[in-house]
């Protein structure tokens, strides 16, 4: 069975209606079974940067510990409900210190590259991947995954720095259109032991998914991403999963979208 924890952080996302994703969160919540679901008490306030370079860290401290208790509470297969990307650090680096083959699997339009000397807006958000790998903010960073061992998924608006690093790290990136085949995905990965899949909702493209702060054209197709988590679920463990991004600017909107995330969810869990 799986468990969710649903962590509607905001203080990571770059975006003036930032605290959006926190009814987006609330509405994922409520289509999944109650009894399965553990709510991360995310502070309201945005928190300070405490010197850094990092927009609301104090805040984003909190939550860290918050999900590191709740990640290492239990060992049962584990979905994390944002929110804003950052809140798949912590499960990731937990992935990653049970399989030390983990293959980390990034769908998302953006890179999420950056480190805090690099990102123009400080935002935690775009530098939750690198964060991920053990650079940046010392507090907030996981560590025993590598970029040789990541796949970027439909990524179609990175900046140069990330673009650079990117390039260098070797790490592996898989455009939208490159899901039509559902192999893809599973040649990517490569002979990992284990996999955990992280999807920002922005990996879709506009006309599948509106309710998203930082929408870019050109995205995914909500079918064939489906159906290359479930190939690739078929042919490797997942150790862990994080779907963030959801930011409706409506109840009636959240309705209109909630149909594809559900199956997202399916995918995942």
């Amino acid at each position: 069975m799986t468990r969710f924890i649903i962590a509607p952080q905001w203080q990571g996302s770059v975006s003036s209606r930032a605290m959006l994703l926190v009814d987006g969160a609330t509405a994922i919540a409520g289509d999944l079974p109650r009894s399965a679901c553990t709510h991360v008490e995310v502070p309201l306030e945005a928190g300070e940067s405490l010197g850094t370079a990092v927009r609301r860290l104090s805040s984003l401290q909190h939550t860290r510990r918050l999900l590191d208790e709740e990640l290492a509470s239990s060992d049962e297969h584990t979905l994390v409900v944002g929110g804003d990307c950052g809140v798949a650090v912590p499960a990731i680096a937990r992935a990653g210190a049970r399989h030390p083959g983990l293959v980390v699997v990034w769908c998302d339009a953006h890179g999420d590259l950056h480190t805090p000397e690099t990102s123009p807006s400080g935002a935690f958000g775009g530098m939750a991947l690198r964060s991920a790998l053990g650079d940046g903010e010392p507090s907030l960073a996981g560590s025993g995954v590598t970029a040789d061992r990541t796949v970027l998924v439909g990524a179609r608006d990175l900046e140069q720095a990330e673009e650079d690093f990117r390039a260098a790290s070797g790490m592996r990136h898989l455009f939208a259109e490159s899901l039509a085949d559902p192999d893809a995905l599973v040649q990517a990965v490569g002979d990992a032991e284990a996999v955990y899949v992280h999807v920002d909702l922005d990996v879709l493209d506009p006309t599948e998914m509106t309710g998203v702060n930082m929408a870019v054209p050109f995205g995914a197709q909500a079918a064939q991403l489906v159906a290359a988590i479930a190939r690739l679920r078929a042919e490797v463990p997942l150790a862990g999963a994080s779907l963030t991004g959801f930011a409706p600017v409506t109840p009636d909107a959240a309705v209109d979208d909630l149909g594809t995330i559900l199956r997202l969810v399916g995918a995942l869990a």
